[in-house]
């Protein structure tokens, strides 16, 4: 890669704090990478509008990865299986805000996610579970430290916190993650985690790599 590396942290529906974000970073679009760590969903007012920027960059021609957060991995998980017992589990990570910013009042839509254009869809079966190059690896969650990271399980990479928070590991490559709000960028010697609770009323992150440089929108 030739290019810098601008990472994302959790979004949640903040639209307007991630167009903010965007016009922000000294970013390339010939030749770095914006990867998204997941999270789009939920809470926040505006997932839709979130869905639609992201779609309408990989449209433009931008090289973008987005990555899988335990709010899109529930609800693939319901949209596959139509498991009640997962619904109120969605309901208290705020599903409701993201129907509500298609303009879809019924929980019920969440099974078929026809209130969902196609475009957003696809962009929901696209995400990956993680991204490596050869000096990061991204996720975003975290990793178990007694597993090759092919073999990680998909829940564990969306939704893990401790040991993975409790203890500084060396995971061969600094690990680039969100999931776990802090007031501001949590930096250790192989670790950097970019979730700042932009849904709670704080800053939304972006991590510029290699120069571990960070951006922020509020």
């Amino acid at each position: 890669m030739n290019g810098k590396i601008f990472a994302i942290g959790d979004i949640h529906g903040c639209a307007a704090k991630l167009e903010l974000l965007l016009n922000r970073l000294p970013f390339d679009r010939a030749q770095d990478t914006l990867v998204f760590l997941g999270d789009y969903l939920d809470r926040g007012p505006d997932a839709k509008g979130v869905l639609d920027q992201i779609c309408q960059l990989r449209a433009e021609g931008v090289h973008v990865v987005t990555l899988m957060g335990n709010h899109e991995y529930l609800l693939l998980e319901y949209h596959q299986s139509g498991d009640q017992v997962l619904l109120p589990y969605l309901r208290r990570l705020g599903m409701e805000n993201t129907l509500e910013s298609y303009g879809c009042a019924s929980p019920s839509g969440l099974v078929s996610l026809n209130f969902m254009p196609k475009e957003h869809r696809d962009f929901l079966a696209s995400l990956l579970p993680y991204w490596e190059t050869e000096e990061y690896i991204f996720v975003h969650a975290g990793l178990r430290h007694d597993q090759p990271l092919v073999d990680q399980d998909i829940s564990d990479l969306c939704e893990v916190r401790d040991p993975f928070l409790s203890h500084d590991r060396d995971y061969g490559r600094r690990v680039i993650f969100g999931h776990t709000p802090f007031a501001t960028p949590l930096l250790t010697p192989y670790r950097t985690c970019i979730d700042t609770g932009a849904v709670y009323g704080n800053l939304l992150t972006a991590v510029e790599l290699p120069g571990l440089r960070f951006h922020h929108a509020a």
